[in-house]
């Protein structure tokens, strides 16, 4: 055992046992002894590969309709020289053998494998021939290859069915090149056949990463499995475009030669070998757009999938509470557990760039200071006729907050906006002025009569103003901004604010 990798070397264990199960039927067929009239004996092997190549050739020709008797007749017509059956017993023996690919009961053949990859007994299934069609005048049932038929087939001429398009198109442009234009349509035939067959795998894969994506290995198993088939499919599409170009330069030679030699099939040849290839090339290039749509789609419908079921079978109190309260685990182990409930730590640190972020220069000499205020009121540019609107608005303003604080002993902007919508009022809402009003209070928050009259010069030269802040009185009023904005019409949106009476020590306004 020196030397000797046993996990590698058991790797793929059940593949290899699932290639191995599509042969099994055929040795089922070896073991039935069976002998013609001279008591010599039937290989009954020989018929069974002979009857899935009858059924390959009936897919190749599109002929939906082989049953039980077209096989039996193909069969009496390949053996009557080599062994004497009467017609009768040939149709038993296809009937047998028809039963052996698919059992009488229509379910799938299943082989059963010890896995000594994973030490644990398993099994496959496997379909081989499927019932496609049931004629009811004439009572009969007609069969055609399933998918592990065809791989069957194809695992008999010793390559995989995962490069036989490709193999199919390099024979394709050797049968061109050398003017075997018969095998050429046989052999495009055929690749239309492993395009149907991509996509019924396509539809399969569709449906089992919709079902069977449980976790994340599985997900992005099935996530490298799609990227592959895109590869392929996207060579195997390159690799048609060549050939597309390569027939019109071989039809452009014959039709040349043609007019020549006054040979017309050929050309006849070339010109169907053109059309059945473009038929081809028409379905490969739907299931490679059906690639790219499953690998965006499916995948992204799958991971959703994933989120929500994992989300949905989270239960805190199981995973989570009993774990930390229900099981004696050292202190230390409890970091492990909470970490994913914990945020992303986020360290305060200083950027050395920052020193060449944008910088507000001020010159000294020139006395220029920067722009920091708040919008204020500006009583020299205003005019007599102006200063006397304002004084108006800001006196009703003033009212209607006191009023309002009059209740509860505070209020919103907001609410005071509804008010004055309430008594008719709207138009003055329109008015910069209400704004005005409130940003001011906002700006010289606390607002006291005291106050203004001692510090703001500005006051002092528009009493107007100083009469509208004396109605507070004694009281001291107080506006905070909210954290909601309020669009109060079309025009204006603002930064909702609270007015509120400051309570002195012993709890008075």
């Amino acid at each position: 055992m020196d030397g000797l990798n046993v996990v590698q070397l058991t790797s793929g264990f059940r593949d290899r046992m699932t290639k191995l199960a599509l042969f099994d039927p055929l040795f089922e067929l070896r073991s039935k002894r069976k002998s013609d009239r001279n008591q010599k004996p039937i290989d009954m092997m020989e018929l069974g590969l002979l009857t899935l190549l009858y059924f390959f050739e009936q897919k190749l020709l599109r002929n939906s309709k082989a049953g039980v008797r077209d096989l039996a007749e193909f069969l009496y017509e390949q053996t009557r020289d080599v062994y004497d059956l009467p017609h009768e017993e040939v149709v038993e023996l296809a009937r047998q053998i028809i039963q052996t690919f698919r059992p009488a009961s229509g379910k799938k053949r299943d082989f059963t494998f010890f896995n000594w990859e994973y030490h644990e007994t398993e099994q496959v299934y496997t379909s081989i021939i499927k019932a496609h069609a049931f004629d009811l005048k004439t009572n009969t049932q007609y069969y055609t290859l399933d998918e592990d038929g065809l791989e069957l087939v194809f695992a008999t001429k010793e390559f995989y069915m995962e490069f036989q398009l490709s193999i199919h198109q390099l024979v394709l442009r050797k049968q061109l090149e050398k003017g075997e234009f018969d095998g050429a349509l046989r052999q495009i035939n055929e690749m239309r056949v492993d395009v149907e067959s991509l996509q019924d795998r396509m539809q399969k894969l569709e449906h089992e990463i919709k079902r069977n994506t449980v976790s994340e290995e599985t997900f992005a198993r099935y996530k490298s499995l799609l990227e592959d088939i895109y590869l392929r499919l996207y060579r195997e599409n390159e690799e048609f475009e060549e050939l597309r170009q390569f027939v019109r330069d071989v039809k452009d030679r014959i039709h040349a030669e043609t007019s020549r030699n006054k040979e017309q099939r050929p050309y006849e040849l070339i010109l169907r070998i053109a059309n059945e290839l473009e038929i081809v090339h028409g379905e490969h290039t739907v299931l490679f757009r059906q690639s790219m749509e499953l690998k965006a789609q499916a995948l992204t419908a799958a991971k959703e999938s994933l989120y929500y079921t994992g989300l949905n079978s989270f239960n805190f109190e199981q995973d989570v509470a009993s774990l930390i309260f229900g099981s004696p685990l050292p202190l230390e182990s409890m970091k492990g557990i909470v970490a994913p409930f914990l945020l992303v730590e986020q360290p305060k640190q200083w950027s050395l760039l920052t020193v060449w972020a944008e910088q507000n220069i001020q010159e000294e000499s020139s006395g220029a200071t920067g722009d920091n205020r708040f919008m204020d009121y500006d009583g020299e540019q205003a005019s007599d006729a102006y200063t006397e609107g304002r004084k108006e608005d800001f006196l009703q303003y003033m009212e209607w907050l006191l009023r309002l604080l009059e209740g509860e002993g505070h209020t919103k902007l907001s609410d005071m906006a509804e008010v004055i919508r309430e008594v008719g009022q709207g138009q003055l809402l329109v008015r910069r002025s209400f704004y005005d009003f409130w940003l001011i209070l906002h700006q010289r928050s606390p607002v006291r009569t005291e106050r203004t009259e001692i510090e703001d010069s500005d006051l002092a030269r528009n009493q107007w103003l100083e009469n509208v802040l004396g109605l507070l009185g004694n009281r001291t009023l107080i506006v905070e901004e909210a954290k909601e904005l309020v669009k109060v019409n079309e025009r204006f949106t603002i930064q909702n604010m609270v007015a509120s009476w400051k309570e002195d020590e012993d709890g008075t306004r």
